[in-house]
């Protein structure tokens, strides 16, 4: 039987794009094992905060397969899923589809586990959402946040 491991994401941006960051919090229940995540960066996209996030959390799981609940905020992340977009724009190499580092990532992650994703209104009460958004708010106002390259390059803006 595969391990059952839900997953909290959000990604914030001040301005967008502006400073961002990301928090995740990564439940499995049967070891009663809760972590937290977070990470700041100094110019990019909610969005692209949104997606990392998921990201991140998946490439943080140790197990080799795993039935994964995602719940996010991000209509973006959750429709690009489960409408099965993502598929489609593999298959078309990601022509005019942003962020296809993330998005590539994703896939490998996505071969890897079972993953399903859940829509949770954002600034409902959620208890892990509203904590997820508090780290990726204090993450992205952190005086020691990163670059987020691709995204730098892609936008030329220099820091």
């Amino acid at each position: 039987m595969l391990e059952s491991i839900s997953i909290y994401t959000d990604g914030s941006s001040l301005g967008n794009p502006g400073p961002g960051g990301y928090g995740i919090i990564l439940q499995w229940k049967k070891k009663n094992y809760i972590k937290e995540y977070s990470k700041g960066f100094v110019f990019t996209t909610n969005n692209r905060m949104e997606l990392l996030a998921v990201v991140v959390a998946l490439e943080k799981l140790k197990i080799k397969r795993a039935n994964v609940e995602v719940y996010t905020d991000s209509k973006y992340i959750v429709d690009s899923v489960e409408l099965k977009r993502i598929f489609k724009w593999k298959n078309n190499n990601f022509k005019k589809i942003k962020n296809p580092d993330l998005w590539i990532r994703f896939l490998k992650m996505n071969e890897k586990h079972n993953i399903r994703f859940n829509w949770v209104k954002g600034h409902n009460n959620h208890p892990q959402n509203e904590r997820c958004d508090y780290l990726a708010v204090e993450a992205a106002k952190n005086n020691s946040i990163e670059h987020d390259l691709y995204y730098e390059k892609l936008n030329k803006k220099e820091n």
